[in-house]
């Protein structure tokens, strides 16, 4: 096996890159340690805010990849779990959050690892000091652990092979043999009444009627060139039964030369290997979107289910709150009736009801039962409140909690979306490739660049440096000119020094003896005004 690992940032698009379901046939997250989120995208956007807020790190990540031999077999769970956990004591980055991601490309599996560096205790990122010796270790021990052949240069004596990892072996050509000519071409005459039918028949098996040295030839599809009496397997048929056929309604000097009919031919066979092309690439966008848009359809429902039960949530928390104020506000009112009855019931009768209003006792006990009234109403509109103020909080905190799911949700709907852009991508990037190896051909080599290209580019390079540090109509150079190659070092420079020399003196001799220059008029005042100075008589005596 060969281990990768390597400090990097970019967090999102590592995870973008780990969710291709385009380049892998098999893509499994299989696990996300040492974040909130549970997928790649959130674990990532975390850990990459903790490296900002904690230290100035810039690649707070590390990536390992493991591949293994495929010559040797795959590797189990159990064997992945152990050089990972190896890895991460060898690294020093035991308990370090991580995500583990399988990949399988080609029928190859192989899994991918990516550790955050950023020690949240000490606020330092982990140092990764000789990472490469201390994965070749590992993959020494783990090889003689589980009685694995190591891969060459893993050796001390320089022993051991690995195979090829990405070796693309399977390229077939296809093609038709002389005697499948042979059937195709008799099926057609034993089929055909009249010369038209016949040719008609032959064009419909990818053949063209042409003439060369020999009158009537057939060109085919491909190119191949063959003469029609040597492709009609019968010795009853003579080459000049099949020209007295033919030469009626189809004459030699009627038909194209051999030249003009495998032009013919390959335009036609472009044409039909662009559709075909064009229909298999069409095939691909339309499987690719088609997975694309299963993965999706199962992110929306889960969006869609969540605010389903967000909006039971809310309303199962607005049925207890409603009924929790109907309780308190039923309480409240059987505390009024039964005070009111038991005031009822003892309310004075009688000799005593006149003694109490004529003593003022009954308009004490009215303002006394008046007091209490205020006091039960005052506790219970307090009570109220605050029950409200509760409530109002648990809309709040409910809230706040489904707008932070929705927000999650979102960002993996984004998530999501920068994923299908990476497999369109991808998609596009192996079409561009299938198109620059088709036209390198067989040899490999890139086609030729034409005589006339390079001239012009000479050309270009030349007048270049013919403009790139003359001296313009006012005798100074163009700074913004690009110099030429074959300068001197400082030559531009002691060009410039001239050039703003020469602007002086011009401008001096363009003065003449009208008066001093503009840059000697300051000396010229200080000069007068320090002979007026002489010329005054001396106030201070």
């Amino acid at each position: 096996m060969i281990p990768f690992g390597s400090q990097r940032g970019l967090g999102q698009d590592l995870a973008t890159h780990l969710l291709n379901a385009h380049d892998n046939e098999r893509v499994e997250v299989a696990e996300v340690r040492g974040a909130i989120a549970d997928d790649l995208h959130g674990a990532m956007q975390e850990w990459e805010a903790l490296a900002h807020s904690l230290t100035r790190c810039r690649n707070y990540l590390y990536s390992l990849s493991i591949n293994p031999d495929p010559g040797q077999g795959p590797l189990t769970s159990a064997q992945y779990a152990d050089f990972i956990n190896r890895a991460e004591e060898r690294l020093g980055l035991t308990g370090q959050p991580r995500a583990v991601v399988f990949h399988e490309k080609y029928g190859r599996e192989h899994c991918h690892v990516v550790w955050s560096r950023i020690d949240t205790d000490n606020e330092r990122a982990v140092p990764m000091a000789f990472d490469h010796e201390k994965l070749m270790m590992v993959t020494r021990d783990f090889a003689r652990d589980h009685n694995l052949e190591l891969p060459r240069g893993y050796h001390r004596d320089g022993r051991g092979d690995q195979f090829s990892l990405y070796e693309l072996h399977q390229q077939r050509i296809t093609g038709l043999s002389k005697g499948d000519h042979k059937t195709q071409v008799t099926e057609a005459w034993r089929h055909s009444d009249n010369a038209k039918s016949f040719v008609n028949a032959l064009a419909q098996k990818g053949y063209m009627l042409a003439t060369g040295k020999r009158p009537y030839v057939l060109v085919d599809l491909y190119g191949g060139m063959q003469a029609l009496p040597r492709l009609i397997d019968d010795k009853s048929v003579r080459t000049k039964d099949i020209r007295a056929f033919l030469e009626t309604d189809f004459p030699p000097d009627s038909l194209p030369s051999i030249e003009d009919a495998k032009k013919l031919a390959a335009t036609h066979r472009k044409a039909i290997e662009r559709h075909r092309l064009a229909e298999q690439r069409a095939e691909e966008r339309v499987h690719l979107e088609r997975r694309q848009a299963a993965r999706r359809r199962e992110l929306e429902q889960q969006a869609k289910n969540l605010l389903r039960q967000q909006h039971q949530d809310r309303q199962a928390l607005l049925t207890e709150q409603r009924a929790a104020r109907k309780t308190l506000r039923a309480a409240h009112d059987a505390q009024e009736q039964r005070i009111c009855r038991e005031r009822d019931r003892n309310r004075p009768r009688g000799l005593s009801a006149f003694l109490g209003r004529v003593t003022g006792i009954e308009l004490m006990r009215k303002k006394l039962h008046a007091w209490h009234d205020r006091q039960r109403e005052r506790a219970y509109r307090a009570e109220r409140h605050a029950l409200r103020e509760r409530q109002a909080q648990e809309r709040r905190a409910l809230g706040w909690q489904q707008g932070l799911q929705s927000r999650d949700n979102q960002r993996r709907l984004k998530a999501l979306a920068r994923v299908e852009r990476r497999e369109l991508k991808s998609l596009n990037e192996t079409f561009l490739r299938a198109e620059n190896v088709a036209g390198r051909g067989a040899d490999n080599q890139m086609p030729a660049l034409p005589a006339w290209l390079l001239s012009k580019a000479s050309d270009a390079v030349t007048k270049e440096r013919a403009s790139g540090a003359e001296i313009n109509a006012h005798g100074t150079i163009d700074l913004m000119a690009k110099p030429p190659r074959d300068l001197e070092p400082g030559q531009l420079a002691r060009d410039f020094a001239q050039a703003a020399s020469e602007d002086e003196e011009r401008d001096d001799s363009e003065e003449g003896d009208g008066g001093p220059a503009p840059s000697d008029q300051p000396k010229v005042r200080r000069y007068r005004r320090k002979r007026r100075r002489d010329r005054e008589p001396d106030r201070g005596r």
